[in-house]
């Protein structure tokens, strides 16, 4: 045993600190994330750290120390008083481990949307074989965290990415599931002003409704099928909001 692990092993109170502070910057890093696609945008205010919190199924004191991490680069500015802002979309180096999700944007809608029905459909197919009991409880604890977002759509998106991403890394080809994250990370600004029109939320959770039922029966067939609804709406909507923003109509949000 190493001196390092020597010390862990015997220190819990360290190695509970070095936990925290791991998950406090894995945190930071899903919210700058968020910036870097335009989910979040400068000038808009972070949902709440109890907002935070339910989205990401972590304590608020780790929210907090992932909103700290964020403040001290500059990213986010902590007002007293008021919600925590967006204060510049530079995403710096020590978050470029999260792959670019803007890269994607240089793709055609078209091809993005063949392109997960081929692979995502893939991944959850092998997801709905592999999956265990926690992820289905935390994909339970989900549904439950989304149904308080039905007229938030940034706290919706924040949720749909973990869930979403609870799923494909069930899968057994790492390389497949960062390459389906890489696709849903396509168009999130447009995906922001599709679930903002009346009744897309709604919608949407009940696609995940029909994607969880199918993966507690660990049905491949079933889980693929709810996914292809899933996707096509997906589709649909992204298509519907970048036609609204090319005639120019203003950008529309419910919260």
């Amino acid at each position: 045993m190493s001196l390092s692990e020597f010390v862990l092993e015997n220190a819990p109170e360290l190695r509970e600190a070095i936990v925290r502070r791991n998950v406090r910057d894995v945190v930071a890093g899903k919210i700058a994330m968020m910036i870097a696609s335009g989910i979040l945008k400068v000038g808009d205010d972070l949902p709440s750290e109890r907002e935070l919190a339910a989205a990401l199924q972590v304590s608020r004191e780790t929210v907090r120390g992932g909103i700290q991490i964020l403040a001290a680069r500059g990213l986010v500015a902590v007002l007293q008083g008021a919600r925590t802002r967006v204060r510049s979309d530079e995403v710096g180096p020590e978050f470029k481990r999260l792959r670019e999700p803007r890269l994607m944007n240089v793709y055609g809608l078209e091809d993005i949307h063949a392109a997960r029905l081929m692979n995502e459909t893939a991944v959850v197919a092998d997801a709905a074989e592999r999956i265990d009991d926690e992820t289905l409880r935390y994909l339970r604890q989900s549904l439950k965290a989304q149904e308080a977002t039905f007229d938030d759509p940034v706290r919706f998106l924040i949720t749909d990415r973990e869930f979403h991403l609870a799923i494909y890394r069930c899968s057994a080809n790492p390389v497949l599931a960062d390459f389906v994250v890489d696709l849903y990370a396509y168009m999130l600004e447009q995906r922001c002003r599709a679930v903002s029109q009346p009744g897309a939320i709604a919608r949407s959770y009940a696609d995940h409704v029909a994607i969880v039922a199918a993966l507690e029966g660990r049905d491949r067939a079933a889980t693929v099928e709810a996914f292809e609804v899933h996707i096509e709406r997906i589709y649909r909507t992204t298509l519907d909001a970048m036609h609204r923003t090319s005639a120019g109509e203003p950008e529309r949000r419910m919260a």
